[in-house]
């Protein structure tokens, strides 16, 4: 069967394969943020490489920090670059190279080991991960109609999820022993002779990570139609990719709508990004959480995000992608500020006390269980307010530039990211307190709310005005 794409009648027409190529995307890529960033290799980073927890995730706030401004600073370069020489595939086998290599390095961060090298490979990691997604999302308007961008857009990230959280299961259950017993969730002793107290059980997320990967990105490079072939060398694409890169800024001056969204998602995607990266380290610092209760915490926030995802895929049909964001975003900002709220005998800032009682087992106590009572409204919302502001945008632009307003889109998710983390590590540092340092995000999730409800769906308003000065403006 074949579907028509969204847009100029000359575009391909896209197979069932092509799309699930293109969907297998996330698949692949997802385990990286979900077992290496968020739920096991990031928390392990923060409190077994340092030794004071503070000063550990102060180090891994400012690691994502500089990834963040280098990711800034070329991602709308590299978007307006692929616009110009056509295929999309050969730069993520490029970044894929680089982000498989530095997953494999991750193995030797061992306990005790300069916390320099893990921090430098996690860079170049993650970099290259969110410069492959640039050119995959680009992607997207050639592959279907515009009434189903939302719905392909919402199943793919929540086949990514399904990805991280059945590596991370396979972590918990098989690799991942107990301190105490030295037992995986399975009662069984970890495989391939794994040692916990060597954090080789963490550690080893790194090259599961990078040959799931590598895997499972082969059918969108056999599958999934590319943009054709551009007669322009690498030079002459820069130079012509720059200036188109300098034209879009300018249309942008008329495109009001699509800066107003661009800059909303630069402040809520902060948000949204750092209580990804830094919820896990701060249930580990607070709980003294283990790769086993993290991952099960991972597990259940995963299968209520495949849920929500698929929740999303259909009501951003029916209800449109900009009501999904919005109520995500709502959903999120409860859930931090529960989450902050909440440590050893209390939440809510001490407003509701609760029990201290440890009644043994993984969560034994109310506060543990409030944690994840809270975490269960990040599940059900961090992958809808992602995906349905992808297709948000895809529906707002024509598919020849494509290209350079995802790289846009990229670093308007990058543009100010260093500043939730470094705003967290900053505040953590000077108060000595993770709890304050978190409270941060939540100024950037209500900030970037409120910019989005003023923000037009789909955010077209001044494309024809704008495509009828295109090209006035020279380099």
């Amino acid at each position: 069967m074949q579907i028509s794409a969204g847009g100029t009648e000359d575009q391909p027409r896209t197979s069932r394969a092509g799309i699930g190529g293109w969907m297998l995307f996330d698949w692949a890529a997802q385990p990286f943020f979900t077992v290496i960033t968020t739920f096991i290799f990031g928390p392990y980073f923060v409190s077994r490489l340092t030794e004071d927890h503070a000063v550990g995730q102060a180090m891994w706030g400012y690691t994502l920090t500089v990834s963040g401004i280098i990711i800034a600073v070329l991602s709308p370069v590299l978007g307006s670059i692929a616009d110009a020489t056509g295929p999309r595939k050969p730069w993520i086998a490029f970044f894929a190279v680089i982000k498989i290599a530095s997953l494999a390095m991750l193995w030797f961060a061992a306990p005790g080991s300069p916390i320099l090298y893990p921090a430098i490979f996690m860079i170049l990691a993650t970099v290259a991960a969110e410069f492959s997604i640039v050119f995959n999302d680009s992607m997207m308007p050639r592959l279907a109609p515009e009434k189903d961008v939302g719905r392909i857009s919402n199943i793919a990230w929540g086949l990514g999820y399904l990805g991280g959280m059945i590596v991370l299961v396979a972590v918990v259950a098989l690799l991942a022993g107990s301190p105490e017993t030295g037992k995986t969730a399975l009662g069984i002793d970890p495989l391939f002779g794994l040692d916990p107290a060597k954090g080789e059980d963490a550690r080893i997320t790194g090259p599961i990570s990078a040959v799931w990967y590598l895997v499972f990105i082969l059918p969108m490079f056999l599958f999934t139609p590319d943009a054709t072939k551009a007669a322009m060398s690498l030079g002459k694409a820069t130079v012509t990719g720059l200036r188109e890169l300098k034209g879009t800024l300018v249309e942008l001056r008329e495109r009001r709508g699509i800066l107003r969204f661009l800059i909303a998602r630069m402040v809520f995607q902060d948000g949204v990004n750092g209580l990804l990266a830094l919820g896990g380290t701060f249930a580990a610092a607070m709980f003294a959480w283990q790769t086993l209760e993290l991952g099960v915490y991972g597990i259940i926030l995963n299968v209520v995000a495949i849920g929500g995802c698929l929740c999303a895929s259909w009501l951003d049909a029916h209800l449109g992608s900009k009501v999904i964001v919005t109520a995500s975003l709502i959903c999120l900002t409860i859930a931090t500020i529960g989450i902050v709220s909440t440590g050893p005998g209390f939440t809510l800032f001490g407003l509701l006390p609760l029990s201290m009682e440890d009644t043994g087992g993984l969560f034994g106590t109310a506060a543990e269980k409030a944690y994840i009572l809270y975490g269960l409204l990040v599940g059900v919302a961090f992958g809808p307010v992602q995906a349905s502001s992808r297709s948000y945008l895809a529906r707002s632009v024509s598919l020849d530039e494509a290209g350079r307003y995802f790289g846009l889109y990229a670093l308007s998710g990058r543009a100010t990211s260093f500043l939730a983390p470094a705003s967290v590590a900053t505040i953590t540092l000077a108060t000595g307190s993770a709890r304050i340092g978190m409270m941060a995000l939540i100024a950037f999730l209500v900030i970037g709310l409120l910019i989005l409800l003023r923000t037009p769906y789909p955010a077209d308003d001044g494309r024809k005005k704008a495509a009828a000065s295109w090209g006035s403006d020279g380099f």
